[in-house]
């Protein structure tokens, strides 16, 4: 009797996408070291910024220092994700580890807050590759609908990073020296030995096969992107000093929008070779998701930016304090992702996610903007940041799976990293824009504080005690009160060293407090708008099956069935063979799928061969 048994497969048990859970394990290790890198960055940095920028002497500068690394980090994720996509995705992932570790080392001799943002710039283009690629490289070996199967790992990891940052980063800035090196450096100095780790690990475990096409790079549309986007978010932080009307910021609107244009002409010429193909946006899930995704990051960032600085100057919280104070958010984004990404991976249903994500977050920042202010409990603060990460945390992972899910797989890297640089567009533009409010209106606020506390029997008490005026620390205060500037400029100093505040007798500090905390209303209360917007725009996502097939499965598919249709005879019949009459002689053609994974009918003979394919040993490239 003829054997009908399929050929062997591998020693180890395969996973739906072709690949073990061991070669997914070894591939996330990897891709775990790296992200470990950027997002202890992230949350380090916030926390410490503060320390830093009173450092440097330039805290109204500090938009600076964080415009400059997320502008580049933008730029660069477009351009990632299409030549990972030509040329594979290792050896630009560890490109991306080697910027960042060299841009934080550089970061620790900044002297001023702009060699700071110049510093911050460079490794920024290493960050840009670092989230957007692993989403890519995940997109590759784990099908979206098993992907919450592998998704506590990177929860983990950021879990891991969000308590430690901000306690390390707390700690280093909380230090006048260590070794000799001002505190504050060490936040930066420590991305060193860490990336080291990360790139060691990555260059040892990161190996999936990658197929070269016939290509032409993209460099013009590189540039052009460039022109176009850099001068709109700089004048997007500059504009309150410059005018928004001003020559210069009229300059720069046209340079942008000049640029902006230029891109997408040249995109449109190169086709499938564009930076970002333009019939990726003629796809309805594809574009709305994308104009979310930069509502969502404006929205997120500008007021998520705002928190650990109201822990440190209007609650003055130390730098380590701020930092643990913010891990009540981070509680709750990791809490809602796993639940909602289980719920995905079990019902294969997500579009309710991010409407209720959008909603939530909206609604938490609205109570920051109504109920938050200097003489907030603490307490209360922690269950409104509690509701803001479940409402985020619903939404980061499932925007990136729309997308994926909605393009073919070949544009896997260029598709997730356009969602990544969207998100990075509108968190760089909220960022700006909405710190430029912050201190725009500071300062009256601040002096609005003064006159309504200035005659207070608390106020009035401090001008009076012995003790307060003999303290040094509070002579500008009395000297600003018996002699007030006029047009607000009361709280102009604090624009550029808050630390001062907390040396002041907190009756005489109490009008700096409520002075930011009501400018960082008005932010919160502009970020819960922005938020409804992407709330709404949500219901109009049209929701699609998730595919159960990864990227790698089926571009093994596509291309089987494309070598299957060259090789066809002209005039041959294309029709599957018919099953078997029993005890017939099975067909030859191709041996029958594994009960285990049970092929779909109209792509049974491609998905075959593609399993086939994926399971066999993956070149170390």
């Amino acid at each position: 009797m003829t054997d009908t048994k399929t050929p062997a497969e591998p020693q180890q048990a395969q996973d739906d996408n072709g690949l073990s859970h061991r070669q997914i394990m070894t591939i996330l290790y990897g891709l775990m070291a790296g992200m470990f890198l950027a997002a202890l960055d992230q949350t380090i940095v916030s926390t410490a910024i503060r320390t830093i920028s009173d450092d440097l002497h330039g805290l109204s500068q500090q938009a600076w220092a964080t415009t400059a690394y997320l502008i580049t980090s933008t730029v660069a994720t477009p351009l990632y994700g299409k030549l990972s996509d030509l040329y594979g995705r290792r050896p630009f992932y560890l490109a991306a580890i080697t910027i960042f570790v060299l841009g934080s080392a550089l970061c620790t001799f900044s002297t001023s807050m702009y060699e700071l943002a110049g510093f911050r710039a460079l490794q920024g283009l290493g960050a840009g590759g670092l989230m957007s690629l692993a989403f890519a490289i995940i997109g590759d070996i784990v099908a979206p609908r098993e992907r919450a199967r592998y998704q506590g790992y990177f929860l983990a990891v950021f879990g891991t990073s969000s308590v430690l940052g901000p306690l390390v980063g707390g700690f280093f800035a909380g230090q006048d020296t260590i070794l000799g090196i001002a505190g504050w450096r060490w936040v930066f100095l420590v991305n060193v030995p860490v990336g080291v780790v990360a790139l060691i690990v990555v260059a040892k475990v990161l190996h999936i096969p990658h197929t070269r096409r016939p290509h032409r790079v993209d460099w013009w549309g590189a540039a052009l992107l460039t022109l176009g986007v850099v001068p709109l978010l700089i004048v997007a932080e500059q504009g309150r000093e410059w005018g928004w009307g001003s020559n210069t910021a009229a300059t720069c609107y046209v340079i942008g929008i000049v640029g902006v244009v230029s891109w997408v002409l040249v995109e449109r010429r190169m086709g499938d070779d564009a930076l970002i193909p333009m019939r990726l946006f003629g796809d309805r899930i594809f574009s709305l998701a994308s104009l979310i995704g930069v509502i969502f990051g404006m929205a997120m960032f500008g007021g998520f930016m705002l928190i650990p600085q109201y822990f440190q100057i209007v609650k003055g919280s130390s730098p380590t304090e701020a930092g643990l104070l913010m891990i009540p958010v981070m509680a709750g984004m990791m809490g809602s992702s796993i639940v909602s990404g289980q719920l995905t991976s079990k019902t294969g249903r997500y579009k309710i996610f991010p409407i209720l994500g959008t909603g939530i977050a909206a609604v938490a920042m609205g109570l920051f903007s109504l109920f938050v202010d200097a003489d907030t409990p603490i307490v209360t603060t922690s269950l409104f940041m509690v509701l803001l990460g479940i409402g985020l945390g619903q939404c980061m992972q499932t925007l990136i799976l729309v997308v994926q899910n909605a393009v073919p797989p070949r544009d896997m890297g260029v598709a997730t990293s356009a969602a990544t640089f969207f998100r990075q567009m509108g968190a760089t533009a909220g960022t700006a824009v909405f710190l430029s409010v912050l201190f725009s209106n500071v300062s009256e606020e601040i002096a609005k504080a003064f006159t309504r506390d200035v005659g207070t029997p608390s106020f009035q008490a401090a001008l009076n005690d012995p003790g307060v005026l003999a303290d040094p620390a509070n002579g500008p205060v009395i000297e600003m009160v018996r002699n007030p500037n006029p047009g607000g400029a009361q709280g102009s100093g604090v624009l550029s060293d808050s630390s001062f505040i907390s040396n002041l007798d907190p009756r005489l500090a109490a009008p700096f407090k409520e002075g930011f905390s009501e400018a960082m209303q008005l932010v919160f209360l502009i970020a819960s708008c922005v938020m409804f917007v992407a709330f709404v725009l949500v219901f109009f996502i049209k929701e699609v099956p998730l595919r159960t097939m990864s990227g790698l499965q089926a571009k093994a598919a596509a291309e089987a069935e494309d070598q299957a249709t060259a090789t066809t005879p002209a005039g041959s019949s294309t029709k599957p063979t018919p099953a078997p009459t029993p005890g017939a002689a099975p067909a030859t053609s191709a041996p029958p799928a594994s009960p285990q994974s049970p092929t779909p009918p109209a792509t049974g003979s491609a998905e075959q061969q593609a399993r086939r394919a994926a399971g066999r040993r993956w070149p170390e490239n």
